[in-house]
């Protein structure tokens, strides 16, 4: 497994790849690593010739500058996890590498980014484009892997790469639970054991959330029975509960057989922590 930092170093690499008919493809991923990941990994690995994984703590997509400084950064342990799981390279840029310049351009998403996380996160979204970008362009990919905790995120990645003819195909993969039902994220690793258990309530809400809709509720209703459910679990501060199309983020009304997805974002010990359930897809 190589390990490689410097942008122009990975693009000429990957680049006598492609040009060789190699198949790349790329996890992004911000370090931290864990189960999610490595599924994300396992697949990519089975589906292509060459496999990179990158590893960068994008500053721009925090709009919170304590949270940038609070993101574990494991980066010895992620490596050696990475060449256990058979991956080729690993992208490992140090900021001034992936920036060297303050980036003027940014990337608006539209009307799919000014919701949820992007009501309470300004400017997540642009940053997240940004790097993206940059991490397709550096590494030449093919295929482009992640995981569907991040919906919002993935849609918007996908929005982008048709609507700018980007020639990456973006693969979205299904969450990873623990046992207690808690979506894996590096951020699990800054909570405590009881931090942890309630953060399970996050997702206790959601099943709560698609009984509820297969009862026939209304969108208001399922809405308001979880948030009750959120405001009664000590240490844990709901930030939003939203029903939404699971292929535009658009605002479901009514409870019909139409694909839903039920989002919600939360804090537990300062921590902020997001998760989903299809309560309904095609």
């Amino acid at each position: 497994m190589e390990v490689i930092k410097h942008p122009n170093d990975i693009f000429r690499y990957t680049e006598d790849l492609k040009s060789n008919g190699k198949k790349i493809g790329l996890v992004p991923t911000m370090g931290a690593l864990h189960q999610g990941h490595f599924s994300l990994v396992r697949q990519a690995r089975a589906a292509n010739d060459f496999l990179v994984v990158s590893i960068f703590v994008n500053p721009l997509q925090f709009n919170n500058s304590q949270d940038l400084t609070n993101y574990p950064r494991t980066l010895t342990d992620d490596l050696g996890q990475l060449e256990k799981l058979g991956v080729d390279l690993v992208y490992t840029p140090e900021v001034e590498h992936m920036y060297p310049t303050s980036p003027e351009v940014q990337v608006d998403f539209g009307r799919m980014a000014h919701v949820m996380e992007g009501a309470f996160r300004p400017g997540h979204f642009s940053g997240v484009g940004v790097v993206v970008s940059k991490l397709f362009h550096h590494t030449n990919a093919h295929r482009a892997y992640f995981g569907l905790k991040d919906l919002q995120q993935f849609l918007l990645i996908r929005r982008m790469v048709a609507d700018l003819s980007f020639p990456v195909e973006v693969i979205g993969l299904p969450i990873v639970r623990e046992p207690s039902g808690l979506a894996m994220s590096s951020r699990n690793k800054r909570l405590t054991p009881q931090g942890l258990e309630i953060a399970s309530k996050l997702h206790e809400g959601l099943v709560m959330g698609k009984s509820l809709w297969e009862q026939g509720r209304s969108p208001n209703e399922t809405k308001t029975a979880i948030n009750d459910f959120y405001k009664g679990q000590k240490g844990l501060e709901a930030e939003y509960v939203e029903l939404v199309d699971p292929d535009d983020l658009s605002e479901i009304t009514e409870n019909h057989s139409q694909p839903v997805a039920l989002c919600v974002a939360g804090y537990v010990e300062g921590i902020r922590l997001i998760d989903n359930l299809y309560l309904r897809q095609d």
